[in-house]
């Protein structure tokens, strides 16, 4: 850690301090601050980085989901924060965001709902505005591919039910799996996501394209329409 001014990590023990932590115990042994504490390198006059963290994280309901959401204005408007410190944090999310998917799109196959939402959460859940996807399956419902269809406002976006057999169509997939999400924080469809899955799920029987499940996303929660038997 770089030199603090005040409260300094320097004058703890060792083994409490995050980097020497880390290095000795392993990544799995630090707390959420700690790591975060890490990546902010310094705090300022009043508190360490640590301290720093914990209030960043308390701010946000010790919510990482929560946290990722924040800009880097955001996230630079706290004493101790410049740009660059707020960039580097942005980033090490994303990472956190690619290598959720990466994991997904290495089994290559979707046995459940959370094995889809798994590849869609680490997006969806931290945008404040609506996004719908398709994923594509062929008939083992292996992945062929992951395709936006819209974005919108906060409260809603447009799909068009043409662009979404037109891409499964093309792409020779055999089933599809629609994903969207709900900034409001509330899971559950609304009544025009009811009526939007059975058109889809009507269109593609037309199509021998099947709707496999629809789910929402909504922070760290989701809604199957195939689990809940809405399909």
């Amino acid at each position: 850690m770089e030199k603090e001014p005040g409260n300094t990590i320097k004058s703890w023990s060792e083994s409490d301090r995050p980097r020497e932590k880390l290095e000795e115990k392993g990544q799995g042994s630090l707390t959420d601050s700690e790591l975060l504490a890490i990546l902010l390198r310094s705090g300022s006059r009043e508190e360490s980085a640590v301290d720093l963290a914990k209030r960043i994280l308390k701010n946000v309901g010790n919510d990482l989901t929560s946290l990722s959401r924040l800009s880097v204005k955001d996230l630079a408007k706290y004493k101790g924060i410049g740009k660059v410190k707020a960039i580097t944090i942005v980033a090490a999310l994303e990472l956190g965001r690619r290598r959720a998917i990466a994991h997904v799109l290495e089994k290559k196959k979707i046995s459940s709902s959370k094995d889809a939402v798994e590849l869609f959460a680490g997006h969806l859940s931290d945008l404040t505005h609506e996004e719908f996807w398709i994923l594509m399956l062929d008939r083992s419902n292996k992945i062929i591919e992951r395709q936006n269809i819209s974005k919108g406002g906060v409260s809603g976006t447009v799909v068009d039910a043409r662009l979404i057999f037109k891409s499964a169509i093309e792409n020779l997939a055999s089933g599809i799996i629609l994903c969207h999400n709900h900034p409001s924080g509330n899971n559950k469809p609304s009544q025009n996501d009811i009526d939007l899955t059975r058109k889809l799920n009507d269109a593609g029987k037309l199509v021998d394209v099947k709707v496999i499940d629809h789910i929402i996303i909504s922070g760290s929660t989701y809604y199957s329409f195939a689990d809940e038997g809405m399909l």
